[in-house]
């Protein structure tokens, strides 16, 4: 992944944040969206893209945009550093590879001691009948 690439790929648009804040809030556009169309993109080979593709499936538009927004602090330019932090992360995580499931076998030991409880639980239940 080439983060220079990916850097001139996003795009930001700031827009007023919401939630308490009063004044500060109506005039300043701190909340930073952040805008990311993941098939275009040349920041990624074909191999992990299709991964990140299959990950983020539900987060995607119509179109394979994916659409990011901060709006924790009340800087713009740290809200700016935290979306493509968040950014990062969501490829980060969607690129791994997934670990391969091996397959676990019981030991024969295992095997033998509940069949030998198994056995004594019926002789047991058996010996509990009355036989003439």
């Amino acid at each position: 992944m080439d983060l220079k690439i990916l850097n001139s790929e996003v795009q930001y648009k700031a827009v007023t944040s919401s939630g308490p804040g009063g004044q500060h809030v109506n005039k300043v556009a701190t909340k930073i969206n952040l805008e990311w169309n993941v098939v275009e993109s040349t920041a990624l080979n074909e191999n992990s893209k299709e991964r990140l593709l299959a990950a983020l499936a539900n987060k995607l538009t119509l179109d394979g945009r994916l659409l990011l927004s901060s709006q924790e602090s009340r800087s713009q330019a740290k809200n700016k550093e935290l979306v493509f932090k968040k950014l990062l992360d969501l490829i980060q995580t969607g690129t791994k590879p997934k670990k391969m499931r091996l397959k676990r076998t019981t030991p024969a030991s295992v095997k033998r001691k509940r069949l030998n409880d198994k056995k004594k639980h019926s002789e047991k239940k058996d010996n509990r009948n009355f036989r003439m």
